[in-house]
């Protein structure tokens, strides 16, 4: 995959949705890859897909506002363009994401953040419009308090373990995590499904009994 992410899956990923994915995932004999629901997304309305770059850190109540500013800058700079950035940051007690930061990203070409952990700024970065999924709000932030410490390594949110290079969907619904070397398959799977559910709909539109429906295409 290069720097910028694979575009045509993006795009293809994006057009689904993520009850789609979790019916043909869950069909696929996967499991865990539904993050924890309290993980929501700023705008719900919008669907965030992409490739995953991965961050993890933690609490560090030694080290100095500079460096702590340092190593955020870092993260901010080795995010990648065409990228989802996800981050298990192991705290609750401070906001992984703000205003400048996000606006950052945004300029970088990353299509988007999401962190087990809280938010602030918020009411800016609405108006910028960066896709931002987290759990709550906080005005504290990092300084002198939180470090990362790897980028692009395995993480894990809830039940569901994170590669790097791994894909994501968020909506309204929740977010879904795609392994990466299932992504063709499921990504196959989930347009036949929409297609198919396309054909029960026109049925059902017609005046076709919603259980004659689900016989004669398999699906509902």
């Amino acid at each position: 995959m290069n720097e910028a992410g694979d575009a045509p899956t993006t795009g293809r990923l994006e057009r689904c949705y993520t009850g789609v994915l979790n019916d043909v995932m869950r069909a696929l004999g996967l499991r865990n890859f539904v993050l924890p629901a309290g993980i929501r997304p700023l705008f719900p309305e919008r669907r965030l897909a992409g490739p995953i770059f991965t961050v993890s850190g933690h609490v560090d109540e030694m080290a100095d506002a500079d460096r702590t500013l340092v190593e955020w800058t870092g993260l901010l700079a080795e995010a990648r363009p065409g990228h989802v950035v996800i981050n298990q940051p192991h705290t609750h007690a401070v906001a992984l994401m703000g205003e400048l930061s996000a606006e950052t990203l945004q300029h970088r070409g990353v299509r988007g953040y999401i962190v087990d952990g809280a938010c602030r700024d918020v009411d800016f970065i609405l108006e910028l419009g960066f896709p931002v999924c987290f759990t709550h709000h906080t005005p504290k932030d990092i300084v002198g308090y939180w470090m990362p410490d790897a980028f692009d390594q395995p993480i894990q949110i809830g039940d569901v373990r994170i590669s790097a290079g791994d894909w994501v969907l968020a909506d309204r619904d929740g977010i879904v995590i795609v392994p990466k070397a299932h992504i063709a398959d499921v990504l196959d799977a989930a347009e036949t499904a929409m297609a198919t559910e396309s054909l029960v709909r026109k049925a059902i539109l017609e005046g076709v009994d919603p259980r004659e429906a689900y016989r004669r295409y398999g699906k509902f």
